[in-house]
């Protein structure tokens, strides 16, 4: 769905000079649809009676731009859908483009990849798109929670990253013990393995303190009640055992004996950045092997939105680097995450050397970067 509104940023990226971001492209749409414009609902139906609403305006049906509404809603849908996470779209407003965009979800359609993932693999139920009236769209109801910020007792916090896992033990806010140990979670498709060195952790460090109060804990991918959905660290475990992966906190806190909360990681760093600031209303970025993004909202609770906006699309130019899994172009992650760098290199005049692992080769490049080398600096 192309459309014939182009926008430029102001300050042009040297490598990247046909970026177009999505927010310039938002609001000139947004600035051309008035006085003209008619409401067009967005409803998003997630787990429990979780459900996230949207209103913007758009072209009525019939009128001489009302082919601009597609690119515009079609994008917003899909960030909204990697923000906030969902199974039923309502869009409530001109059929045209319900019609469309419930096309674009199908089995056959452009978003099928989308469709697929998140009505089948997050929530375990059939994405459906429901066109309807405005006034058909049910009211919203955000629930959030709660987490984190207790620093009295006896706590052990974990990190679950694709290259090493970290767990600390806290004392009443003073940590007594570290430990951050290399391990190879994606290349294993046993689930005792994962299960063994998450355990072997926790147990370390429950061995340095005279009791254990409470466990959180962060990991990569996405994590809906404390259950894993879909995670790059258990992609080698095999579809009929992945129940095990399920499951694998809360089997952790039972063994324990302790409460457990699991959270994706950039819904950690959210937190960690609004404690640190002491302020809500924190959007957290964490740029790694991909990009991880999280939110603590005004009232300081973590919203218990998907958040995986490694998909979202932040870049309109059709021609934007595509993501290899899901086959879209402009996605974060393509701009936020060592992929980013190693797309660049060799536009900046970089030459990686390819026999080294991609931690090593992001340090490669970083160390280029420290002795102000023009091409690294055209990356960052």
């Amino acid at each position: 769905m192309t459309s014939g509104l182009k926008v430029a940023p102001r300050i042009i990226p040297p490598l990247e000079p046909g970026f177009q971001p999505a927010v310039l492209f938002n609001r000139a749409f947004e600035r051309e649809v008035q006085p003209e414009g008619v409401p067009l609902v967005l409803g998003l139906l997630r787990e429990g009676d979780s459900f996230s609403r949207m209103i913007v305006k758009v072209y009525p049906d019939g009128h001489p731009q009302a082919a601009e509404n597609l690119r515009y809603v079609e994008r917003l849908v899909k960030f909204l859908l990697w923000q906030r996470g969902g199974y039923r779209l309502y869009l409530g407003g001109p059929r045209k483009i319900g019609e469309a965009i419930r096309a674009c979800y199908s089995a056959e359609g452009e978003r099928k990849f989308d469709a697929q993932f998140m009505g089948e693999q997050v929530y375990e139920k059939a994405f459906t798109v429901i066109p309807c009236q405005p006034e058909d769209v049910p009211p919203g109801c955000e629930t959030g929670k709660l987490l984190g910020r207790h620093l009295n007792g006896c706590r052990i916090g974990f990190d679950l990253g694709a290259s090493d896992r970290k767990v600390s033990a806290v004392v009443d806010g003073e940590v007594v013990f570290t430990e951050e140990v290399i391990w190879n979670p994606r290349g294993n498709s046993d689930p005792e393995y994962h299960h063994r060195e998450i355990l072997t952790a926790l147990q370390t460090a429950r061995a340095h303190m005279p009791r254990l109060d409470a466990i959180g804990g962060s990991s990569a991918g996405i994590i809906v009640n404390n259950h894993p959905m879909v995670a790059s660290l258990f992609r080698g475990v095999p579809l009929e055992r992945f129940a095990e992966v399920k499951n694998l906190f809360l089997r952790l806190g039972q063994e324990m004996q302790a409460p457990i909360e699991v959270i994706n990681d950039g819904d950690v760093t959210a937190l960690a950045g609004s404690m640190s600031l002491g302020a809500n209303g924190v959007l957290g970025i964490a740029m790694g092997s991909s990009q991880a993004a999280g939110y603590v909202d005004r009232q300081g609770h973590i919203t218990g939105w998907l958040n995986e906006l490694a998909f979202a699309p932040i870049d309109y130019n059709p021609t934007a680097p595509r993501d290899e899994w899901s086959g879209d172009a402009g996605p974060g992650s393509q701009y936020f995450s060592q992929q980013c760098v190693f797309r660049l290199a060799p536009k900046a005049g970089i030459q990686v050397p390819g026999e080294l692992a991609d931690a090593e080769k992001l340090a490669y490049v970083q160390g280029l970067l420290e002795k102000g080398h023009a091409g690294a600096k055209q990356i960052w």
